[in-house]
């Protein structure tokens, strides 16, 4: 399996993960003072819509990336924010969508695209897979460290 085939199985465990977590009580938070797993999907959800729209998808109809400078924290706040208008179906709904429409389109591309340094060298396919493979992991890990501390 070459590098791209692995890094998007890896990347596919996301929507598995949150599939498997559906009967979980998502209004638990992961610790005191820290998000709720509702919160955690929501966040995935919103980098997963901003980097399809900003990135992926721009790459996939050679046009120009419009990804910006942003203030992570006011990200953050705002996509837990968001997730508190939408439902535990509809995050999901939407994680599997925007998790797909991605992997789809990456698995489109030719491997040029995949190593090719976009926005002056700021994004790449490889560089954004990897990084949110290890965010991914890092929320799972969480979550399912909630689920042991409740059995």
């Amino acid at each position: 399996m070459n590098e791209k085939s692995q890094l998007l199985e890896e990347f596919k465990e996301w929507i598995c993960f949150v599939s498997e977590i559906r009967e979980m009580d998502w209004q638990i938070k992961i610790a005191e003072d820290k998000w709720s797993v509702h919160d955690i999907v929501s966040h995935i959800l919103l980098w997963d819509k901003y980097f399809y729209e900003a990135a992926i998808n721009p790459i996939l109809n050679n046009t120009p990336l419009t990804l910006t400078h942003i203030d992570f924290g006011q990200f953050n706040q705002d996509a837990v924010e968001y997730g508190k208008t939408k439902t535990k179906e509809e995050l999901i709904e939407m994680t599997i969508q925007y998790r797909n429409m991605i992997l789809q389109s990456i698995e489109s591309f030719e491997d040029d695209k995949f190593t090719k340094e976009y926005a002056d060298g700021k994004f790449t396919i490889l560089s954004y897979l990897r990084d949110f493979i290890w965010h991914d992991q890092h929320h799972i890990r969480q979550i399912d460290e909630l689920k042991r501390r409740a059995m």
